[in-house]
Parts: C-alpha cells; structure tokens; sequence
C-alpha cells in the first residue's frame, strides 16, 4: 500500500479513527483533571423564583430525505440526556460541561442510534441527536448574561425548513467528550437549568435567584443560500443584542455566528427565491 504524506492518521481506516478518538478522550480527561476550572455538578428540581428564558423546539423533524426511525431513537436520547441535565445549578464561577453532566452514551445506558455528522456527512451512530439538546441549551445560554468557553459548530442546514425560520436553532456541535459545549456563570447568583422532554417537543429554562436588568434577543441578517463551485451553503450573521429592560435599548450587540454551513439536504428543497443570484 503506497502512503500518502498529506493524509492524517485518524483518515486511514475505522481503526485509525477509533485510535485517534480514544487518544483525544483521554487528552480531554488529563486537561480537566488538570485544570482548576470548577465544574457544576448540584442539582436540585426545585424551581428559583425567576425565569431568565424559557423556549420550546419539535424534537422530531419530519421533511423529504429524514430517516424516522433515527428521528425517534433522537427523542429516546434526549431524554436520557435530560434525566441528567435537569436541575443543575451553576453557581457563581462555577462551568458547565455537556459531556461531564451528561456522561458517555453507550448502549448499556440505553442510549440508540441517531444521525451524527462524521467527515461532513450524515450517518447513525449512538446516541446521535444530542447535538439538538446542546443547541438548545446554547439558545438558553445565549438569552442570559453566562458566557459560553467553549462551542463548535456544525452546519445548520441539515434538513428543511418548516414554517418561519428561527435563526440559529441548530448548530451546536457536541462529541464525547473532546468535542464539548462549556459555559460558565460569571454573575453573582446562581443559576439552573431545567430542560425536560415531552412527547416531541423539547422544552427548556433558565432561572435565576433574582431578576437581571438585561433581556437578550438573537438576530440574523443576509441570510440566503449560495452556490459554490457545485456545493450550497446556507450563510448569514448571526447577532446577540443586549436590551436594557428599564429603557428598552439596545445597549450591545455582538456577532455570534458568521454562518457558511453546507446544505446538507436535497437541494431541490432549497427554497428558489432564497438562493443568491
């Protein structure tokens, strides 16, 4: 067999990859148990007295080209993933982390196969889908005053659309454990999150001890689809606005995302008056 000198270890074969995986799971384990970052880990189911943001999103998504079957083993994980996730309260400097809340998913822990994203195609694997629970957390994040360390994002055009679009409502990347969603709560009280799944909607909330004199929306601006040599991609800016309550100004607004995600779906389905000319 003739070695190419550009191609990465973790490319050769499964085998390869499996290795390379293994080998950064435990670069992850080292790095935390290294580090002096204080990690959330008290849960209580209790509700605090004041709600941040709340949000709902469908769980099941049902368009041309979906495999329902992994759609509902998607619902199956989430809610294993919430069992875990639900009640955490991050205190005051305290970081959160989707995979140490979480843990591993494994088929012993009843966890199914979902759609992951492996090489920038769409495929099963175990517990797949839970990058639609840590978006949705993200979304929650993003309407508070927490500050997100660590986000990676995959394409969020991995399906099409139904109904008006909601910018930024996929997009958030998570791996066990090197690939992990992390924020931290910077403020002076604490704060918890509920997150619970119902039939097929996802419902979450953020809540506080006291109120804050802030509230947080996300804007996106140019969205469109665009062709690049024989690949789609949906791009646009994504913005967090910062609102004073009192005045109802616009006080900050920070870009998030500048977005350039490959459309993973047919492309028949783009939407024609969508498309850049």
């Amino acid at each position: 067999m003739l070695w190419k000198k550009d191609v990465l270890f973790c490319d050769i074969n499964p085998t390869c990859y499996a290795i390379s995986l293994q080998k950064e799971i435990c670069k992850r384990h080292v790095k935390d148990f290294m580090s002096k970052e204080k990690f959330a880990k008290t849960t209580n189911v209790t509700p605090l007295p004041h709600v941040i943001i709340n949000h709902s999103s469908g769980v099941i998504k049902r368009a041309k080209g979906v495999d329902l079957t992994l759609q509902e083993n998607k619902r199956t994980n989430i809610q294993l993933a919430c069992k875990k996730l639900n009640g955490l309260i991050i205190r005051p400097g305290e970081t959160f982390s989707f995979w140490k809340t979480v843990g591993n998913t494994t088929k012993r822990k009843g966890y199914l196969d979902g759609r992951v994203i492996e090489g920038n195609k769409i495929k099963p694997g175990i517990g797949g889908g839970l990058c639609n629970l840590s978006h949705a957390i993200n979304w929650l994040v993003q309407h508070s005053p927490m500050d997100v360390i660590e986000f990676h994002k995959h394409s969020d055009a991995l399906a099409p659309e139904s109904g008006e679009r909601i910018p930024f409502t996929s997009g958030t990347s998570v791996s066990y454990n090197n690939i992990d969603y992390r924020f931290k709560n910077n403020t002076d009280q604490e704060i918890q999150l509920l997150i619970w799944c119902d039939d097929e909607m996802l419902h979450g909330e953020l809540r506080c001890q006291k109120e804050f004199p802030w509230r947080y929306q996300i804007t996106e601006e140019n969205h469109r689809f665009q062709k690049e040599e024989d690949i789609y991609y949906r791009v646009s800016k994504i913005y967090r606005e910062t609102i004073d309550k009192k005045s109802n100004q616009v006080i900050d607004k920070k870009l998030i995302v500048d977005n350039h995600s490959e459309v993973m779906f047919d492309y028949d389905l783009i939407p024609k008056e969508q498309i850049a000319r």
